[in-house]
């Protein structure tokens, strides 16, 4: 294990979008045995049932996952499972328990160092993101195109025996409208929480990993598991970090800013 990081006592991984042929299954897997956390929340978009109505994708790596995932429950782990848009049909089954392993639409974590975080997929904030439909389509079909040429990118880099690094996020962050889009999905989360007095929230659904500090809350994203390959993990001492694999990157959640004569201050 890198010397960044600590053991974990907690992982948050979401749009593995498992049926497509962009999963990253097998990368997945190996975090998954290496990290061997305690509790796993597995934060929407886990099987892409959209996608699978059209062409469905189940390779032997992604079966494996998928067992790997029951074996995990079958030997302790608690697994909460929060479906999102591209799994929705499975909310339908919300409140179902099965020994450690569960089915819920939002959930409040609870840190080890006392903290509280409302966790969702985070469709749920499209509405106030405000997205003209003409950009959302065009963004839906250069999402795709970026999908593509980035698992091209990566047979050609297993081929060269390099390894997996993602093309479509060093192109999505050269875009403007993308970076507006993060701001407010982020915008609408923290508003969310601090509404129910929490001290942060933790989602996926827009891809894109990171922390910030807005409404003197904490926002946390654990990115996907088919542009970016990134978790957030929480640490035996509560502490929060973002995991990028295999390149073990580890961030580690931001200090909140400091506060002088009420205004909010480093940030």
């Amino acid at each position: 294990m890198d010397p960044e990081m600590q053991p974990i006592h907690t992982m948050f991984i979401s749009d593995i979008h498992l049926g497509t042929p962009d999963c990253q299954a097998k990368l997945l897997s190996e975090a998954l045995t290496q990290l061997a956390p305690k509790k796993l929340y597995l934060v929407g978009d886990i099987i892409d049932l959209a996608a699978m109505r059209r062409k469905a994708v189940l390779p032997q790596d992604q079966q494996l996952l998928i067992g790997q995932f029951w074996q995990m429950a079958k030997e302790g782990c608690e697994i909460i499972y929060i479906p999102g848009n591209h799994d929705a049909p499975m909310r339908k089954v919300c409140g179902l328990k099965l020994g450690t392993f569960q089915v819920r639409r939002k959930a409040i974590h609870k840190t080890l160092d006392g903290r509280r975080f409302l966790v969702s997929h985070g469709d749920e904030f499209d509405g106030h993101v405000r997205i003209h439909p003409v950009m959302l389509l065009l963004g839906d079909q250069g999402h795709q195109l970026l999908l593509w040429l980035n698992r091209s990118y990566n047979k050609f880099r297993q081929w060269l025996k390099l390894p997996y690094r993602s093309l479509a996020g060093m192109i999505k962050q050269r875009f403007s409208t993308a970076q507006r889009y993060i701001e407010r999905f982020q915008e609408a989360a923290c508003t969310e929480a601090s509404r129910q007095s929490l001290d942060g929230y933790i989602g996926g659904h827009i891809h894109q990993a990171g922390f910030t500090h807005l409404k003197e809350t904490l926002y946390c994203n654990d990115g996907d598991w088919v542009e970016h390959c990134t978790a957030l993990v929480e640490t035996d001492s509560g502490k929060l970090q973002l995991l990028e694999w295999p390149s073990m990157k580890v961030v580690t959640e931001p200090s909140p800013p400091l506060k002088l004569s009420g205004k909010l201050i480093g940030y």
